[in-house]
C-alpha cells in the first residue's frame, strides 16, 4: 500500500511566484468524471446502476462529459463529481480569495497553531523597501514568540494535574494568538480545496478576474491542471461578454474599504409576522441544535463592525453568511488587544515598530491592493456581514466559546445580544446558547492540535 501511494501520479502545475497547484489523484478506477456520468445516466434511465456501469466500461466517460457537461451546458452533471486541489506557497490574501466561495470545503494552515517564523513572504513589488518591512515584522514575530513563552508560563503556571506536553502546546497556541498580529498577510500558506466540478468551474471564472495578480495566476494554474486531470470537464473557451462582466464586478465590488462603526446593526428586514410562526423553534431549541433551514424566509440582518484582519480570517470560515472581502489598509489602526497582551518592554517595542512601519509603508507608491502584502494581520479592517437568523445564531454560538480568539469572541457575543433584542421587539424572547465563561487561559487548547499518532 505504501509503495502504491508513492507511485500515484498527481497533476501538478507550478505557479509564477514559486507556489504549486496539485490536483489529487485518488487512483480510483471510477474517476470524478465517470462518477458524474453514472449519476447523470441514472436521471434518464430506470435500468439501474449495473447497466450504467456496463456503458461506462464500454464507452468511458470522456465523450459523455465533453458533450453533455461542457458542450450542452448541463451544469448539474458537474455537481455529481468532486475532486481535491492542494494550493501551496500562496499568500494569506490568496488563501482568503480561494475560500471566498459559498460552497468551498477545505482547510488552511493555521497561524493559531503553527509557527510561521520561517515562511516565505511574497513581495510583489520586488522592492528592497517592501522586503525590509516584511523582515521587520518577521524579526519582531520571532522575538515575541521567545519572550512570550516565559512570560505566559509566569502568568499561567502549570497546575499539578495538567499534562506537561499539553500545557506547553497550550502556551504556544496562546503565544501564536498574540504574535500572529505581527505577520504580514503576504506570508505564504497552504490551502486544501475540495468541491465538485461545477463549483470549481464557476469559482475559477470569478478568480481569474481577481484584483490581485497572484490570485489570477492561481486560477489559471488550477485551470491548466484541470485541463490535464479532467480534460472533458473543463474548457479554455471564453465568452467575452461574460468575461468582461466578471472583470467589472471584481474590480468594482470585491474589496470593502469604507468607514466603519465599532459595531452596529445596519439593516433589519425581518418579517415579525413570519418570525412569530417560528416562535416554538426559537424558544424551545436545545443546546447544539440548529434552527430549521426554512427560517431564512423570515428575512435578513446586516451588521457592520471592525475586526482585526486575523479575526476576519477566522470569521470568513462561515460561508452561510455573506461578507465582503475587506481591503487591508493602515487607516483603521492596529488592534489594541494584541499590544495589551505583551509584557511592558515588548509592548513599547511593538508600538515603536508599528509607528516606523506605517511611516515606511505610506512612503511606498503602489496600489492599495498590492500594499496589503506588507501590512500585518493585527491592523483593523471594516466588516460587513449579512445573514438570516439561522446562520447568524449558529455563528454567534460557535464563536462565543473560550477557545475562539478573544477579539472575535467579543464580536460573537455582541452579535448574539443584538439578535436577542431584535427578536424581543418582534414579541419573541429567545435564549442563545453562549459560552459565558470569562476570558482565561485554558490548557485544553493544547488538545486541539492535529498530530500523527505513532
Amino acid at each position: 500500500m505504501k509503495q502504491k501511494i508513492k507511485n500515484i501520479l498527481h497533476t501538478e502545475v507550478s505557479l509564477k511566484n514559486g507556489g504549486t497547484v496539485l490536483v489529487l489523484n485518488t487512483d480510483s478506477t471510477i474517476t470524478p468524471e465517470a462518477e458524474a456520468m453514472l449519476q447523470a445516466l441514472h436521471s434518464r434511465s430506470i435500468g439501474g446502476i449495473r447497466s450504467h456501469l456496463d456503458i461506462l466500461a464500454k464507452k468511458g466517460s470522456d465523450k459523455f462529459m465533453s458533450t453533455f457537461y461542457v458542450g450542452y451546458g448541463h451544469k448539474s452533471i458537474g455537481d455529481c463529481g468532486s475532486t481535491t486541489v492542494f494550493v501551496e506557497g500562496v499568500s494569506l490574501l490568496a488563501a482568503k480569495a480561494i475560500q471566498d466561495w459559498p460552497l468551498f470545503s477545505g482547510q488552511e494552515s493555521s497561524t493559531r497553531y503553527i509557527n510561521f517564523e520561517d515562511q516565505i513572504f511574497l513581495n510583489p513589488l520586488k522592492s528592497k523597501e517592501g522586503e525590509a518591512v516584511q523582515e521587520n515584522w518577521r524579526s519582531f514575530y520571532k522575538k515575541g514568540l521567545i519572550e512570550l513563552d516565559s512570560d505566559l508560563k509566569a502568568r499561567f503556571p502549570r497546575k499539578k494535574d495538567e499534562d506537561e506536553n499539553i500545557y506547553n502546546k497550550a502556551i504556544s497556541a496562546r503565544a501564536f494568538d498574540i504574535m500572529r498580529a505581527f505577520l504580514p498577510v503576504g506570508v505564504v500558506t497552504n490551502v486544501a480545496w475540495h468541491m465538485n466540478l461545477r463549483q470549481f468551474s464557476d469559482a475559477l471564472l470569478q478568480l481569474r478576474h481577481h484584483p490581485l495578480k497572484e490570485v489570477r495566476d492561481i486560477a489559471l494554474g488550477t485551470e491548466e491542471a484541470f485541463l490535464t486531470a479532467y480534460p472533458n470537464s473543463f474548457s479554455t473557451k471564453r465568452y467575452m461578454e461574460t468575461e468582461n462582466y466578471y472583470s467589472s464586478v471584481m474590480k468594482n465590488y470585491y474589496f470593502e474599504d469604507s468607514k466603519c462603526p465599532d459595531f452596529e446593526l445596519s439593516k433589519n428586514n425581518l418579517d415579525p409576522k413570519l418570525l412569530k410562526e417560528y416562535k416554538k423553534a426559537l424558544t424551545n431549541r436545545p443546546i447544539k441544535a440548529e434552527l430549521p433551514r426554512t427560517m431564512s424566509e423570515c428575512g435578513m440582518l446586516q451588521y457592520r463592525f471592525t475586526l482585526d484582519w486575523g479575526g476576519y480570517k477566522d470569521l470568513q470560515r462561515h460561508r452561510a453568511v455573506t461578507q465582503r472581502m475587506p481591503l487591508h489598509t493602515l487607516g483603521h489602526g492596529f488592534h489594541q488587544w494584541y499590544l495589551d497582551e505583551l509584557p511592558p518592554k515588548l509592548k513599547k517595542e511593538a508600538q515603536t515598530l508599528i509607528t516606523n512601519q506605517k511611516k515606511t509603508l505610506r512612503a511606498i507608491k503602489a496600489p492599495k491592493e498590492v500594499l496589503q502584502y506588507y501590512i500585518a494581520k493585527g491592523f483593523v479592517v471594516p466588516n460587513r456581514l449579512t445573514g438570516d437568523l439561522r446562520a447568524l445564531i449558529y455563528l454567534a454560538e460557535l464563536r462565543s466559546t473560550r477557545f475562539v480568539h478573544p477579539i472575535l469572541r467579543k464580536r460573537a457575543k455582541q452579535l448574539a445580544e443584538s439578535i436577542t433584542k431584535v427578536c424581543k421587539k418582534s414579541g419573541i424572547s429567545i435564549s442563545t446558547h453562549l459560552d459565558h465563561e470569562a476570558e482565561r487561559f485554558d490548557v485544553k487548547r493544547g488538545e486541539h492540535d492535529i498530530v500523527e499518532k505513532n
